[in-house]
């Protein structure tokens, strides 16, 4: 065998271990999430919600949609040792994720007539978004480092691990959003608390 063949083959069972590891950390992930929703439900019930921005809710949720869409895009491109596009992509994905987190921790948070110290209910509403919000950053620099690794050329078609990682939780965040957004913005009746 090459050294190139040996070399390909020591990162194949790398790869393989670092996947293991990153949906064992999704699987955990997972049930903090769903405690965080059984915890809504449990205070609020299926007939109630908290008063929130519907329009900014959608908004956010739209943009960070849309931040999927890109990294799949930018996954794909390496796969196939597109590297201008998957540079693109990333990039894209970024600034979306900065997006949805201006518009959560910088607007919602901000417009809100009431703070977490309220009531429970209110503090479920925090402690929801507030731990998305604190996954997507940590995508966000995930993102910030793959984009910079790309730049430097580090990602090829055969080894782009990191790429596939980053991609694989974006998506884990965005999945989350989807079962928070219709919990926190769409659910049951207003009410203020």
């Amino acid at each position: 065998m090459s050294t190139q063949t040996v070399s390909l083959t020591n990162y194949r069972r790398r790869e393989a271990n670092n996947r293991l590891g990153l949906w064992l950390f999704l699987v955990s992930d997972a049930f903090v999430f769903g405690g965080l929703y059984v915890a809504r439900f449990s205070l609020l019930g299926v007939t109630q919600r908290l008063e929130v921005n519907q329009f900014l809710g959608l908004i956010v949720t739209s943009v960070l949609l849309l931040s999927s869409f890109f990294m799949n895009r930018a996954e794909t491109a390496m796969a196939y040792g597109d590297r201008k596009n998957f540079l693109r992509g990333t990039l894209i994905t970024l600034l979306l994720g900065i997006l949805f987190l201006v518009g959560v921790v910088g607007l919602e948070w901000q417009i809100l007539p009431y703070g977490p110290s309220q009531s429970a209910a209110y503090s479920i509403f925090y402690a929801m978004t507030g731990f998305h919000a604190f996954h997507v950053l940590t995508g966000v620099i995930f993102l910030a480092i793959v984009y910079r690794n790309g730049r430097k050329g580090q990602y090829s078609a055969e080894r782009h691990w990191p790429v596939e990682a980053a991609a694989v939780y974006w998506h884990f965040v965005d999945v989350v959003w989807i079962f928070f957004y219709p919990a926190l913005y769409l659910i049951g009746t207003a009410v203020v608390g």
